[in-house]
């Protein structure tokens, strides 16, 4: 099935101190998302850009919406591929490089899923769903960069 899907968010600003962006130092990186029907997301920059270090970043929100979308393609690969997860656990990483003028842009992203299979024969199939997965993921098919797999697959 074909179709157009869109997508909104409202991010709001919230890191007024009082003298707005007067300066580079006066204000907070502080920022509310919100998806209509869903809660708040506290976020901010990252840290070593004056950000809130205990909130969600770009980055972090990049990072995770990668990993989320290689999971549920791998969950939805594996049953047509008959293949019974029991569990799965994604330890993603990705490198952020600056580019010395005040931009930057990730050169990877690298998945490490850990999954857990129902029987011994599932392994073989249960390692080439990541390869599909990978085609089927939105995001991944979204970015300018590399993202790379390194799954785990162990068996119940």
């Amino acid at each position: 099935m074909f179709g157009e899907h869109r997508y909104s968010v409202r991010s709001t600003w919230t890191g007024n101190r009082g003298p707005g962006t007067t300066g580079y130092r006066d204000y907070d990186r502080a920022v509310e998302i919100e998806i209509a029907g869903k809660p708040a997301l506290a976020a901010s920059a990252d840290k070593p850009f004056r950000g809130d270090p205990s909130r969600w970043n770009p980055e972090d929100l990049l990072l995770a919406a990668l990993s989320e979308c290689h999971l549920l393609s791998y969950l939805h690969a594996c049953v047509t591929a008959g293949v019974v997860v029991v569990a799965y656990a994604d330890e993603a990483s990705g490198l952020m490089v600056e580019d010395g003028r005040g931009g930057g842009a990730f050169r990877e992203v690298v998945l490490r899923p850990r999954v857990t299979v129902a029987e011994a024969s599932m392994v073989d199939a249960a390692l080439a769903a990541h390869a599909q997965a990978h085609q089927w993921c939105f995001i991944a098919n979204s970015v300018n960069f590399p993202v790379r797999h390194e799954p785990v697959i162990d068996v119940a």
